[in-house]
């Protein structure tokens, strides 16, 4: 729902890992590993929170597979590796949080969690607060918000800190939330079935210059799966990234429950600014992919002339594919179902949105904002009814867009237009990204450069890492491209050396793997374009599940 005084609820690696975390801490490279089991047993601590309480700034805890029933609490810098998220499990069922990282007292200025599984938690499954360069990555995020309370007045959240009553008290935080934190990573993460997923707050200071990568975040019945929110005066969320993230059916739970990507500065003092949204797959959410939303602003609607502004500029919304998303609703509401929504009664300006393609909408983009300042929208692909709705006072500049037919915004077969926006020239075919012009002269085309991505049930790896859970898996590299466009081929294959397979759909995008033993597997996938150019990457499988 839409809150006019908040945010719309919506071994030689560990050597190279600990210098890395000591280098934050300004400390001696000699940092000790410490280790956990559930038994206690070869000189390891029993707990989780045993082993924190004994390390020192830039010790690295090992973590061996097991179920941990423990709210882990971190004021140092350390890393907290598990052995993996499918075996080594926080279940905090019964308490706050699973893992609290908490700077205030400072001290924290690096750490990574990675390996693990979180949840059940009656508030956060993992709370990052007034730290500075924190990784959290490779974990799965399951389940928590556990205190949260429908009511017929909306949700509330019993037990939340009072630096988070105010902003949290519809969602009880999220699966994973940094306040306060800067130069951070979120990145290949798991966030499911948590009252939302992915939150950057200023409830107890700015954050800022955050990269949010590679995360599957879903399923999240009550809010956004990432959400950008300004709670606060004059701290701010800003110089964010939202790259590579899959969100997909967040906020189903309510109407106007939750975005793909939501970004918020509520009203006066609030400042959410200059963030990137890119690359981002925004599918089947409550609300539109990419919601923003300012209620109120200095001088507006009886708000005194005087109060604090907000900052609502410069954010850019660039390369996302956006498709089957909701209206958004109440003071913010769009008349069907809407690719991008900006809402805001206070300047938005700056704001650029180019190279989207969003589809199975009946509003592309909407726009409700002041004449001070201006939107800007630029090649972007359009198949909806309507392609750019404006119903403020303010122009958007939305030129050079593929309206989904050669005619454009005036033909009757293309996606229209509604309202005060500029729309010539127009595309006549598609926006293609990495369409490259021909030579002058005709010469020979330029030889495309291809870029392998593959993913695995929808979970990214930087490296090219899966784990299989049954004796198959489906691997897919249909998000690979060629700055050449135009057709890819596909040639996978069992590196040398490795126990037999069965690959069907060897010469496709999504190959099936079938297993035969217990073990990792590697295999090679060749992928060529067009212009014959060609790329390959080693694709590395772990199944234990046999």
């Amino acid at each position: 729902m839409i809150r006019k005084a908040q945010r719309n609820i919506c071994a030689k690696a560990v050597i190279v890992f600990g210098v890395g975390l000591l280098a934050a801490a300004g400390q001696s490279v000699f940092a000790a590993t410490l280790c956990v089991n559930p038994t206690g047993s070869s000189g390891c601590q029993a707990t989780i929170g045993g082993a924190v309480s004994a390390a020192a700034q830039g010790d690295v805890i090992q973590v061996a597979a097991g179920t941990y029933k423990e709210d882990v609490n971190i004021t140092k810098t350390i890393g907290l590796i598990g052995a993996g998220s499918a075996t080594t499990i926080i279940d905090a069922t019964g308490l706050a949080n699973g893992i609290v990282i908490d700077g205030t007292a400072g001290g924290v200025l690096g750490g990574v969690v990675s390996g693990f599984t979180v949840e059940n938690a009656n508030l956060q499954g993992i709370l990052v607060q007034n730290a500075s360069g924190v990784t959290i990555w490779n974990n799965q995020v399951l389940n928590n918000n556990k205190n949260l309370t429908p009511t017929a007045m909306g949700p509330s959240c019993p037990g939340l800190p009072t630096a988070f009553a105010q902003g949290e008290s519809f969602d009880c935080g999220e699966g994973i939330h940094f306040s306060g934190v800067d130069h951070g990573v979120i990145s290949n993460n798991v966030v499911q079935h948590n009252a939302g997923g992915i939150l950057l707050s200023d409830d107890t200071g700015a954050t800022h210059d955050i990269v949010v990568s590679g995360n599957m975040v879903s399923d999240n019945a009550y809010d956004c799966g990432i959400t950008l929110a300004s709670h606060s005066v004059a701290m701010g969320v800003y110089h964010n990234t939202i790259t590579g993230n899959q969100s997909l059916r967040n906020g189903l739970k309510a109407p106007g429950a939750g975005a793909g990507v939501g970004i918020f500065a509520a009203g006066p003092g609030n400042e959410t600014f200059g963030n990137v949204v890119i690359n981002n797959v925004l599918m089947d959410n409550g609300l539109p992919g990419v919601t923003m939303h300012n209620h109120a602003a200095a001088g507006v609607g009886g708000v005194p002339a005087g109060a604090p502004p907000i900052l609502f500029d410069n954010n850019v919304i660039v390369g996302n594919t956006i498709s089957g998303n909701g209206a958004d609703t109440e003071d913010a509401a769009t008349p069907g179902p809407t690719g991008i929504n900006i809402a805001s009664i206070g300047s938005a300006d700056g704001t650029v949105i180019t190279g989207n393609t969003i589809t199975k909408e009946a509003i592309a983009i909407a726009v409700k904002a002041p004449a001070a300042g201006q939107i800007r929208a630029f090649f972007n692909n359009f198949t909806a009814g309507t392609g750019i709705l404006n119903t403020g006072s303010g122009i958007v500049n939305g030129t050079e867009n593929w309206w989904g037919c050669f005619g454009g915004p005036a033909s009757p077969a293309c996606a229209s237009s509604m309202g005060t926006n500029v729309t010539v020239p127009f595309l006549t075919s598609p926006f293609a990204a990495s369409t490259l012009p021909t030579p002058p002269g005709g010469g020979t085309p330029v030889k495309g450069v291809v870029t392998i991505v593959v993913t695995a049930g929808g979970a990214t790896s930087t490296s090219n890492k899966f784990q299989a859970v049954g004796k198959a898996i489906t691997l897919n590299a249909s998000q690979s491209s060629s700055t050449a466009g135009g057709s890819l081929s596909f040639a996978w294959t069992s590196a040398p050396g490795q126990p037999p397979v069965q690959i069907t759909g060897a010469d496709t995008a999504t190959p099936t793997i079938q297993f035969t033993y217990r073990a990792t597997y590697e295999f090679t996938l060749t992928v060529t374009d067009s212009t014959g150019s060609t790329a390959t990457a080693t694709v590395t499988v772990e199944n234990y599940a046999l």
